[in-house]
């Protein structure tokens, strides 16, 4: 079996190593090679593991939890929910900043990139590392999920105190994943259009995280982008 050796921050390689080891992360590289042959794959491969070389493991105060990348061109670089500066803000990040800006009062965010928070300790990890140009889903259940799975279980075992954002039934569904008893989890519908009005605008998920980091004697996320 091929040794799997990917580019990602030094402790979340040591956390997460045993998986690189594994034979479906072996079938996993294996099925993005023959994709990368066949179709256009997001984000590019430099951004896989955006979300954890931005975010270090020990450096973790917030895990955002997404479905799968935008898979419109230019947009997923790796970080969920997030946009490039300069590409259009999909419909689902409009109303996480709609809710942003009323519950928190901050300026609305000209920019859709969220590095600013990941760099922060806002882990903002999709469930699903890549996807095929226009094909929603199309890599899940290739061995993603269960490598993001053991991301999960290894912060909620080695960490204390940190906030699970769980945002619709995909990413509630984690939460079997997570200690309860050492860990916080806000959750509400999806920000889709689809589902926002159903409680996901409202829901002051913004000031509540920075209310229990706060209690915990945290530094407070500072949620502006501009």
């Amino acid at each position: 079996m091929e040794k799997v050796n990917p580019v990602i921050e030094a402790r979340w390689k040591e956390v997460l190593g045993a998986e690189f080891d594994k034979l479906y992360f072996s079938e996993l590289k294996a099925f993005l090679l023959e994709e990368k042959k066949k179709y256009r794959i997001f984000p590019p491969g430099k951004f896989i593991f955006n979300a954890f070389n931005h975010t270090p493991f020990e450096k973790v105060k917030v895990v955002l939890l997404g479905q799968d990348p935008y898979h419109g061109l230019g947009q997923a670089h790796g970080l969920c929910f997030s946009v490039p500066d300069g590409v259009p803000k999909p419909p689902s990040l409009i109303n996480i900043f709609k809710e942003l800006t009323d519950d928190t009062g901050v300026a609305l965010p000209r920019s859709g990139d969220l590095t600013k928070w990941a760099d922060q300790g806002v882990l903002l990890l999709n469930a699903t590392l890549t996807v095929r140009e226009n094909q929603p889903g199309s890599h899940q259940n290739h061995g993603w999920e269960t490598f993001t799975d053991a991301a999960i279980a290894q912060l909620s075992l080695r960490r204390m105190g940190l906030i699970f954002v769980l945002w619709g039934s995909y990413a509630i569904a984690k939460k079997s994943l997570i200690d309860t008893s050492r860990h916080h989890v806000l959750t509400t519908v999806h920000p889709s259009p689809l589902s926002a009005y159903r409680g996901f605008l409202g829901c002051r998920h913004f000031s509540q995280i920075n209310n229990l980091l706060h209690q915990n004697g945290v530094e407070e996320i500072d949620w502006r982008l501009e």
